[in-house]
């Protein structure tokens, strides 16, 4: 699959507040998310947890992958992401702010170019870069039989 092929993953309810996860085009096993309670039963995590943890995986395999560009060859990289939910002025739980911690294996003696690989890896995470810029995310919600109850009609059409 090439980085400019659709990506697909499918969600499937499974009881409450609890999906199964498939991840198309992947011979991965199926992850299974829940909500904390009282509306879940914290069977896995949440979808706030797998963005955090889209954020710092995207951010640590790009500091692995500016390492290597220029011939370093780390041990293992830790990372670790925190966020703090608070309402906004409608009453809503947002993410203001998220900070991530990315350790490196070594002293930073033990790596060249290190300034560089610093001042460039996070242009490469493409997670982090669409999360600052903002994703124009559009919705549509169709009935059992395929009409459209909300967004593009183009999609009841078959277009």
């Amino acid at each position: 699959m090439a980085i400019q092929d659709p990506i697909t993953v499918l969600l499937e309810q499974e009881q409450d507040f609890s999906f199964r996860i498939r991840f198309q085009g992947l011979d991965v096993p199926d992850v299974l998310t829940d909500e904390a309670a009282p509306l879940g039963h914290d069977a896995g995590p949440n979808p706030l947890r797998l963005l955090l943890a889209g954020i710092a995986n995207c951010l640590a395999a790009s500091l692995l992958f500016a390492l290597r560009k220029h011939r370093n060859t780390p041990g293992k990289l830790r990372a670790s992401i925190t966020a703090i939910p608070v309402r906004n002025a409608e009453g809503r739980w947002r993410v203001p702010r998220v900070e991530v911690a990315l350790q490196l294996p070594e002293a930073n003696a033990a790596y060249q170019n290190l300034e560089r690989v610093l001042d460039t890896f996070e242009e490469y995470c493409l997670v982090t870069q669409s999360v600052r810029e903002g994703i124009d995310v559009q919705v549509s919600v169709t009935d059992a039989a395929g009409h459209v109850l909300r967004g593009d009609k183009s999609i009841e059409a078959g277009a």
